[in-house]
């Protein structure tokens, strides 16, 4: 989803100190519902934090409800940590990938997709 960390030239965000823990699988998200525009079914909702951000890359924490919407990627590398989906891709075309726990999935900038979510999802995302 595009979770992209922003213009570039910002300054650095939070940061993981190392041999330190953070609870991506518990830690708590805001919600808020999506674009009327992007949503293909149901309510669903989405929430994300980004847990690091060094500058040249963002390691965050993103969620969505059940139901499906539309997006234009960011370039990422994430990791489902629960939940299930299925990932449509408009554009360029590809099969349609099903995502549950240990999906490990490459985006990259400016793919459009559809998410159905079916049981809520949550992952781990790394941007550049």
């Amino acid at each position: 989803m595009s979770t992209g960390s922003g213009a570039s030239g910002a300054a650095a965000g939070p940061r993981l100190d190392p041999g330190t823990i953070a609870d991506a699988a518990s830690v708590a998200l805001e919600h808020l519902p999506v674009e009327a525009e992007q949503v293909v079914a149901g309510s669903p909702t989405t929430g994300h934090l980004v847990l690091d951000d060094d500058g040249e890359r963002t390691v965050g924490v993103w969620e969505m409800t059940v139901g499906a919407m539309r997006d234009v990627e960011a370039d990422e590398v994430f990791v489902v940590l629960t939940g299930a989906a299925t990932v449509e891709f408009e554009h360029p075309h590809a099969s349609p990938i099903v995502l549950a726990p240990g999906s490990v999935v490459r985006l990259e900038s400016g793919m459009r997709t559809i998410w159905t979510v079916r049981q809520t999802l949550r992952k781990v995302y790394v941007s550049p």
